[in-house]
């Protein structure tokens, strides 16, 4: 708890932390909203596709004319990547550009803070593990959900309890994993040209309506935390706060998991519609189990809510504020040399189903598309099928007829060895 004196003291000695931002899209702003009132933090460099967009999201977000003045923006992450800076921030969200992007910063002796949790489910083990061969941290991003329930799960295994499972929660029905970005917006309930003029982009809020953004944070959560995926993907329990430590404990105890250790998102709302009571949309949780009777009883006399029988608790967090509480990655990384979660193992996975009948010769469209959503899936299954992780599910041509509700095979689609995804993902396969 002292990343603020720490920061204030670097400020003091006319050295403050200095970041590159890659990416200055809704996370990045959210982030460079914050900067200008944390004392000894500045942002040095802002790459984005388009400069002048990236300046206008400084404008917006609040910054000075001068502060703008004193940053430097260019179009080229990878001179981002290599800038003298102490921690490199990687927010695309385009799986190969966030890979390639963190390789330069990390062979160029950078920190980094991968908001690109699509390239950190392709190949965060791979990453991690250069980062520290090269003496520098890659780290989840917090104010994200993975690596909020990444702090939760360390906070209870530090203070001595067995994690029966944690995840987060989301927006969900069934129906959802064939919503396309042409019919989004009903969900939302917006109209196309109310969310054209909010500059809203379809796919990308189609992505968290289907179901790919909570598997791509659920396998993130698994290799980060040593959790368990469900076989065959996530259930999404309707389950509000009250209920955390009922419907979230193994089932021959009454609840829905297959086993102690597991990784689940709670919908918030019933399969019919109907809202949950109280629900955990915006949120994260972990649900403990007391280690003994003791613990246990110290559950009721301090009023935490438990099961039926009185040894499973749940905490929970309500909200995440996701780039606005960025900056405590990006000190913790530059100041304590520490990760705020990192994908320690590959144990977790994303892959692509299709959404619909595919033809051979199609090209899929990758996260939050027409052509497939992501499920969560364990790494051993995935290893043992060689799925196709969704991130490499974009722009990809099918060598054969798909069904709908086929999970896909990286066999199925004509990869581009050149890529770094592709050369990573199948250095995980060897």
């Amino acid at each position: 708890m002292n990343l603020s004196r720490l920061a204030a003291e670097r400020a003091a000695a006319g050295r403050p932390v200095r970041a590159a931002l890659i990416g200055a899209g809704k996370f990045g702003s959210m982030f460079l909203a914050q900067v200008p009132t944390i004392s000894g933090l500045e942002v040095a460099i802002i790459a984005d596709l388009n400069p002048d967009n990236a300046r206008a999201a400084c404008r917006t977000v609040g910054w000075s004319d001068d502060l703008i003045a004193a940053t430097r923006f260019t179009d080229d992450g990878n001179a981002a990547a290599r800038a003298e800076v102490d921690v490199v921030i990687e927010a695309t969200g385009n799986p190969e550009a966030g890979i390639r992007h963190a390789e330069a910063a990390i062979a160029a002796g950078r920190n980094v803070v991968l908001v690109n949790v699509e390239a950190d489910v392709l190949a965060g083990p791979q990453l991690a593990a250069q980062a520290r061969a090269a003496g520098v941290v890659c780290s989840m991003a917090y104010g994200d959900q993975p690596a909020l329930v990444s702090e939760m799960v360390d906070w209870a295994r530090a203070a001595g309890f067995e994690v029966a499972a944690a995840g987060k929660g989301t927006k969900y029905l069934p129906s959802y994993h064939q919503v396309t970005p042409d019919d989004v917006w009903t969900h939302y309930g917006l109209t196309s040209e109310d969310a054209r003029a909010a500059g809203m982009n379809p796919q990308m809020f189609n992505s968290f309506l289907d179901g790919t953004k909570s598997a791509i944070e659920a396998a993130a959560i698994s290799n980060a935390c040593g959790l368990d995926l469900p076989e065959d993907g996530l259930a999404f329990p309707p389950c509000g706060v009250d209920d955390l430590a009922h419907v979230l404990r193994p089932r021959e105890l009454g609840g829905l998991l297959d086993r102690d250790g597991m990784v689940e998102v709670v919908s918030s709302l019933e399969r019919d519609g109907r809202p949950v009571f109280r629900d955990l949309r915006w949120g994260v949780y972990v649900v403990l189990r007391a280690p003994n009777d003791y613990a246990a009883q110290c559950f009721r006399q301090y009023g935490l809510p438990t099961d039926s029988s009185g040894r499973y608790a749940a905490m929970y967090k309500p909200f995440h504020l996701i780039g606005l509480e960025l900056s405590i990655s990006v000190l913790s990384v530059a100041l304590r040399g520490e990760a705020t979660g990192q994908s320690r193992e590959w144990r977790g996975d994303a892959v692509a189903v299709a959404k619909r009948p595919l033809r051979k010769g199609e090209r899929l469209d990758g996260e939050g598309g027409w052509t497939v959503h992501g499920r969560a899936v364990p790494a051993a299954r995935s290893r043992a099928e060689a799925l196709l992780p969704i991130g490499l599910a974009h722009d990809v041509a099918l060598l054969r007829n798909i069904s709908a509700g086929e999970v896909l095979r990286m066999a199925d689609v004509a990869l581009d060895p050149a890529r770094r995804g592709v050369v990573l993902r199948q250095a995980m396969l060897a």
